[in-house]
């Protein structure tokens, strides 16, 4: 996360490749990371970013993916402030005496298109459907299949659901393996908190959590999987170490 931030914020006249190099190696990171910052340094002034959530893509032994779901506002030369944000997949390699960054990510979710689907403005409409900017700009994309949008809604009837990632910024393949993920073809979604617990929080009640998975099921999810062990007819459900922070929603089409 401290990388992120390092690229994604900076002072007055901190914007540039060079300046950001100079971040990243004050971390003791190589500098050619900042090569790989994409949409965390647009040409602006000035940056500030916060992290939302940081959550896994995959982990095995040696190697990992962290999503780092951001928000950044950026001030222009005119002193006008826009609010933007992504997702960064940062890859992670294990090594003494610490984990260290090999790779960025970023998210790139796609212009918007001029008619999204129906089910967007609905989603953008419930207060208790929470989207980062990553996500909602997935939504504006028109890439993300109405079995997602239609579950969100139907979730958001008992829960307030703050959603980490559907679309964009996360690995291509399910980490780890040659399989295609659901989330680049926008058929799944993450839930990192439910009704403002943190799924990762030991002090979040698993009878919620198992409620959420079980109900997320319900509303059409051919795999979801967290933190707690489920049986399910037809594999329905699955528990690992990469879904012990999150809530993922997955669909078919």
């Amino acid at each position: 996360m401290e990388l992120v931030a390092a690229l994604g914020a900076w002072p007055p006249g901190g914007q540039g490749v060079a300046a950001a190099r100079a971040r990243v190696a004050a971390l003791g990171l190589p500098p050619a990371l900042a090569d790989q910052a994409g949409p965390l340094a647009p040409p602006a002034p000035e940056a500030s970013l916060e992290v939302i959530d940081a959550q896994y893509g995959g982990i095995l032994a040696d190697s990992a993916s962290v999503l780092v779901v951001c928000r950044q506002w950026t001030r222009g030369p005119d002193g006008s402030v826009a609010e933007g944000g992504c997702t960064v997949d940062v890859r992670l390699s294990r090594s003494e005496p610490r984990w260290t960054v090999t790779e960025l990510h970023p998210g790139e979710p796609g212009p918007a298109v001029p008619t999204p689907p129906p089910a967007v403005a609905r989603v953008f409409a419930e207060p208790r459907i929470e989207l980062p900017p990553g996500a909602a700009a997935d939504l504006r994309s028109g890439a993300v299949h109405d079995s997602v949008l239609e579950a969100m809604l139907r979730l958001a009837g008992p829960y307030t659901l703050s959603v980490s990632v559907v679309r964009s910024g996360h690995p291509l393949l399910v980490f780890g393996t040659t399989r295609p993920s659901d989330h680049p073809q926008g058929r799944a979604f993450d839930v990192w908190r439910i009704d403002g617990h943190p799924v990762v929080d030991p002090g979040t009640s698993r009878a919620l959590v198992e409620s959420f998975m079980r109900d997320a099921a319900a509303a059409g999810s051919y795999n979801v999987g967290g933190p707690v062990a489920i049986r399910g007819a037809g594999n329905q459900f699955f528990t690992d170490d990469t879904h012990h922070d999150h809530v993922h929603v997955g669909f078919t089409a």
